[in-house]
């Protein structure tokens, strides 16, 4: 059981939703409310990613960027054999506050855009933008984290080789140099 991790998966996005919707009532200044609500936001997006996606759902994602300077996403799924009661109303509340607030952040997109308070639409953007991009990397880990895992494995052994492919190249560039001398 993790109700700190099951807490904080619900606290921020809420927060954030929350604040959104009473900030003028709090405060009359728009950057106040505007970083209080993007701090919220990316509080919110590192704890999902970084620590209760893993907690909860024995899910996690991330970018990786190999030596030819190439971006891969990695989305990988935990093995769970069987799962307790209690990680199961865990998982249900976790996949509920991901797959919702996106969609409060979708409404309050057209809510700003129709009733034309534009200098909120930045701030709606980067929540939808937050919030979707962390429903997209589960919903991955969940349909495809096994064949990911073994891309991981495989390419951890391919780095674990590098030493070895750099001392050929160094000798082949070596051996290169002095045909060229040669001629």
């Amino acid at each position: 059981r993790h109700p700190l991790a099951t807490f904080f998966h619900l606290f921020f996005r809420v927060s954030a939703i929350v604040t959104y919707l009473f900030c003028d009532w709090f405060s009359n200044s728009f950057v106040a409310c505007f970083v209080t609500i993007l701090l919220l936001l990316s509080f919110d997006f590192w704890s999902v990613k970084n620590v209760t996606g893993r907690l909860l759902v024995g899910l996690r994602w991330w970018n990786q960027i190999d030596e030819d300077g190439k971006s891969h996403w990695v989305f990988e799924a935990k093995k769970v054999p069987t799962i307790a009661a209690s990680t199961e109303a865990e998982a249900r509340i976790f996949w509920l506050g991901l797959i919702i607030c996106p969609v409060i952040w979708t409404v309050f997109f057209f809510s700003t855009l129709f009733s034309l308070k534009l200098k909120w639409l930045a701030l709606v953007i980067a929540g939808i933008s937050l919030q979707t991009a962390n429903l997209y990397g589960y919903i991955h880990c969940k349909l495809g984290g096994q064949r990911s895992n073994s891309r991981v494995t495989s390419r951890f052994f391919v780095t674990a080789d590098v030493p070895k492919r750099q001392t050929r190249r160094i000798s082949e560039d070596h051996i290169e140099e002095h045909g060229k001398k040669g001629t």
